[in-house]
């Protein structure tokens, strides 16, 4: 069977790590069409935008999309193409799996937490304003309503028993945000009385952070709103090896979006040096996604093995004081081949 993906490489390091994940995607053997766009600050000068239309109108027509980091100006510039893609294309549901990989170096060794993220509304909603002609201050709209909120939850608990995971841990502030969080709140508890099989527990977001730090093992599935799952999400994928290996995605009811968590890195565009781990677990998450299980946990395991064996990785994975001594660091591309490599042994016998 093949699939027909939108594939869109993305800003800075972007298109090295989407060419490694095409490379070790397309060596489980199942077929892939990749319908190729481009989006973000280097189509700007002569689109005038950074999210043409025919991107939107790629993903529209083959429902699946795969994309490498775009970078975002901070405090100017064009506002977030990712933002946009989620609120354009109703992609409601973030998804950031945080799995202990990367051996020494991390802190733990036990980690396998995903964190749902409602990524529509609350603070990155977009409604923003200025506080007086002087602008003396300016003023976030924090907006929770209870159909994102109901979806979100329900959402999570779908995806724990498809995974065959036993635990919900819904996040909030509502001791402080009584309506926002105080919404989020009471439909997280109602919803869990829908799914009896599933464990439920609520943390305030600064708990569970704390609480992360200290016994992250303890921790299955987090849901919660989009702002703090922003912050969860990385918070995870630190202590379970950094951004270098986190992947994610954003699903909605008519598609789904693939992407790495970690930005696009212009200082390193073109050295064939980064870590493509990130976006090549992207991709085991959209075979996945499509249903083609074996070929992702072919993937996994690959990535798995080959960051172990510490012989073929790059530098952020290679460090001095290891004691599996590695090799010197490997290129992004070098990487890449050896994890294709494993695929491509274990598709022989899948």
């Amino acid at each position: 069977m093949s699939y027909k993906i939108s594939l869109i490489p993305g800003d800075g390091i972007g298109p090295e790590v989407t060419n490694a994940m095409v490379k070790v995607v397309e060596a489980t053997g199942i077929g892939f069409d990749w319908d190729v766009v481009e989006a973000g600050e280097k189509v700007m000068a002569k689109e005038k935008t950074p999210l043409p239309e025919y991107v939107l109108d790629s993903i529209k027509k083959n429902k699946v999309a795969i994309k490498g980091p775009i970078t975002t100006p901070i405090g100017s510039g064009f506002r977030s193409v990712n933002v946009a893609l989620r609120q354009i294309l109703d992609l409601y549901a973030s998804i950031r799996p945080a799995r202990s990989i990367a051996g020494e170096g991390t802190l733990y060794n036990d980690i396998d937490v995903v964190v749902v993220r409602e990524a529509t509304e609350g603070l990155y909603s977009g409604i923003e304003h200025w506080i007086g002609r002087e602008k003396y201050g300016a003023e976030t709209v924090n907006l929770i309503t209870r159909p994102a909120s109901e979806r979100i939850v329900k959402f999570a608990f779908e995806y724990a028993i498809k995974e065959k995971r036993k635990k919900i841990t819904a996040v909030h502030k509502a001791n402080i945000m009584k309506y926002t969080g105080g919404l989020f709140q009471e439909v997280a508890q109602t919803i869990s009385k829908q799914y009896p099989q599933i464990y439920f527990e609520e943390r305030l977001v600064d708990n569970m952070a704390m609480q992360l730090v200290k016994k992250p093992s303890a921790y299955d599935v987090i849901v919660t709103t989009n702002l703090f799952g922003d912050i969860l999400s990385d918070l995870c994928a630190g202590l379970a090896g950094g951004l270098g290996i986190a992947p994610g995605a954003i699903i909605g009811e008519k598609y789904a979006l693939f992407e790495p968590v970690h930005g696009s890195a212009p200082k390193y565009a073109g050295q064939n040096m980064v870590n493509p781990v990130a976006t090549i677990l992207s991709g085991e998450m959209m075979l996945n996604y499509l249903g083609e299980r074996k070929a992702a946990n072919a993937i996994w395991t690959s990535v798995y093995e080959t960051i172990k064996e510490k012989r073929y990785v790059t530098y952020d994975l290679a460090l001095p004081e290891y004691t599996q001594k590695p090799v010197l660091p490997s290129t992004t591309s070098q990487m890449a081949d050896e994890i294709a490599r494993k695929v491509k042994e274990k598709a022989a016998i899948m």
